[in-house]
């Protein structure tokens, strides 16, 4: 895949570049996180692990990327950390976990990554349990934003790296089951959005066939 390429290409210097931009933004959404110590939390897309340092003690984690190049870094400062968390490679379009196994899920610049984001988004909820919450942190378009010049960047950019015409409206029709509780600007004079989203029921089809141990 292009994207797992182009981010084991730009591993070794991802943080430099991305962790000084988006520190504060990260670390007031997962705030939210609950701090109990049956709470599930998946981490979907936490590439290098820019988000571990910020988790707060308690819940079980579970981490997924697509770029074994990028949890490899995860991994080092989970040891670092003396953090305890599950980090699986993977793709976030088809999560390798049962329906209904996690109480949050945190989509920290991914959406705009990704080529399919209502996918991203619609497997979020399949995983998430009733009443559970979806963390965004990532930048959108609004409905009917022109941004020209973001809009023609964007298949460029999205070979690359990220996508700048990602219209989070759109996104989230695919994905019925999710209600919209915040929607913040968080950088970039609101193209960066603080997004929380919490899953109201489920589908006919959802049935839960997996839990860990």
């Amino acid at each position: 895949m292009a994207l797992r390429y182009s981010y084991t290409l730009i591993a070794p210097i991802y943080d430099a570049f991305v962790a000084p931009f988006t520190a504060t933004a990260r670390r007031q959404g997962l705030a939210l996180l609950p701090e109990g110590p049956h709470a599930e939390v998946l981490l979907v897309g936490v590439g290098s692990g820019l988000d571990l340092p910020l988790l707060p003690r308690g819940p079980r984690y579970t981490g997924l990327d697509l770029t074994p190049a990028m949890l490899a870094r995860a991994r080092r400062k989970a040891t670092t950390l003396k953090l305890d968390i599950q980090l699986d490679v993977g793709d976030a379009r088809r999560l390798p976990y049962g329906d209904a196994t996690f109480d949050v899920v945190v989509l920290h610049l991914i959406l705009a990554v990704t080529p399919h984001p209502e996918r991203v988004l619609t497997e979020a909820a399949r995983v998430l349990r009733r009443g559970g919450r979806v963390l965004i942190l990532d930048k959108f378009l609004r409905l009917g934003q022109k941004a020209p010049l973001r809009r023609l960047i964007s298949p460029l950019l999205g070979l690359l790296a990220t996508r700048t015409n990602v219209v989070f409206e759109t996104v989230l029709a695919r994905a019925p089951d999710l209600e919209v509780l915040s929607d913040q600007p968080a950088l970039a004079n609101g193209w960066f959005r603080r997004i929380v989203l919490r899953k109201t029921g489920f589908h006919d089809g959802y049935q839960i066939h997996h839990h860990r141990p």
